[in-house]
Formats: structure tokens, C-alpha cells, sequence
């Protein structure tokens, strides 16, 4: 079963779910699911600037297994974690990897490797 993960309530839904459930699952590859993809919303996106620890772990992971990590524009935007406009901006300051984009640029980012579910956390 393949599923995405939206990160839209802020709190411990990154810090604590992610941090402390849903990534050292993924590190010992006992998840239960392939998670082919990642969104954060508000200030869960300040978990893939670079060198913050568990951002630069999901790169990494990311990069091994092809998963989506991806940045709301606006909200990158207004954290200085992207440039440019809604729409057409680019990510910065962030681990690598990482895209910045809407829900049309995630279904499209999505639609080569679809997930059978999405997960709003």
C-alpha cells in the first residue's frame, strides 16, 4: 500500500507523529506502508530547513527511496524558505530535495507514483 502524508495541523503533529513515530518506522523499514510522499503546511515547514536534524533525515531517506518532499508555496514563502511568487517559486534554505508547490503541483508530483491513500495529519 502506497500513502502521502499532508502535515497541515502545527504542534506536535511534525514534532511528535513524525519525529517520533512515522520516521524511525521509516528508518528501520517497518512502517507498514511506502510512503511516496510528503506536503507541510504552516509552520511545519520549517522542518526542512537545512541542517535541522530531522529534515536533513527525511532528505535522506527521500533521496534513497524516491519519496516527494514537498513545501506549500505560500507558506515557504512566507517562512524565507522559498523565492519567488505563488506559483513559481523555488526552494531555499531547505534540504535538498525538497519542491515547493500547490495541490496542483503535488497531484502532478504525485501522479507518476500515486498513493492509494493521503493522510492528513
Amino acid at each position: 500500500m502506497k500513502v502521502a502524508y499532508i502535515f497541515s495541523t502545527s504542534g506536535h503533529t511534525a514534532s511528535y507523529k513524525l519525529g517520533q513515530m512515522i520516521l524511525p518506522q521509516l528508518e528501520e523499514n517497518n512502517h507498514g506502508a511506502e510512503v511516496v510522499g510528503m506536503f507541510f503546511f504552516d509552520d511545519n515547514t520549517y522542518l526542512l530547513r537545512k541542517g535541522d536534524s530531522m529534515g536533513e533525515r527525511l532528505a535522506k531517506l527521500a533521496k534513497a527511496s524516491g519519496m516527494l518532499l514537498m513545501l506549500c508555496d505560500r507558506c515557504a514563502l512566507e517562512r524565507g524558505l522559498a523565492q519567488g511568487e505563488p506559483g513559481n517559486c523555488t526552494p531555499q534554505n531547505t534540504v535538498e530535495g525538497v519542491q515547493v508547490g500547490c495541490f496542483p503541483d503535488l497531484y502532478q508530483a504525485l501522479d507518476s507514483n500515486s498513493p492509494d491513500y493521503i493522510i492528513t495529519l
